[in-house]
């Protein structure tokens, strides 16, 4: 080992699948200039818990309170425009519990979107990565996973 051995750390991020009457719960958001679609996502915050994470994206997101009920996977990513650079995405499934009418919203979300699956197919071209609909398929096979799953300090 060298004296200048910089370790690779991966970034670990959240995104929530929500569904009320066949719709999911999408943002548009600007990223470099690009106006993308995505589910509700962030960066886990330190000493905060993933599913705690996934509520506080979400509210933040979109001005909803939702109630994670589950995990729908773990994806790695690594975006071809940022060589060097992995994600480590927890994707969580939630239902809706209250829309915070007044909350403010990131600065980079442009729109809260309740889409059909047509409608996010029709719109691929605008995902901002393909984990987006990779994590709503595995949602619609019905992947599930208990949160105890997940072993977090307390």
């Amino acid at each position: 080992m060298t004296d200048n051995f910089q370790p690779w750390c991966p970034r670990a991020a959240v995104a929530t699948i929500v569904e009320s009457e066949n719709r999911f719960l999408l943002v548009e958001e600007m990223i470099l200039g690009a106006r993308v679609i995505n589910q509700p996502a962030g960066h886990l915050e330190y000493g905060e818990s993933l599913v705690s994470a996934a509520q506080r994206e979400t509210l933040e997101e979109t001005g909803w309170e939702i109630r994670v009920t589950g995990l729908v996977g773990i994806y790695r990513f690594n975006p071809p425009q940022s060589p060097g650079v992995t994600y480590h995405r927890f994707c969580f499934v939630g239902e809706p519990v209250n829309h915070m009418g007044h909350q403010a919203l990131d600065d980079e979300i442009e729109q809260v979107l309740w889409l059909t699956y047509p409608d996010i197919i029709q719109r691929k071209s605008s995902l901002r990565s393909p984990l987006v609909l990779r994590c709503i398929e595995d949602y619609q096979k019905g992947y599930r996973y208990p949160l105890e799953l997940i072993v977090e300090p307390a």
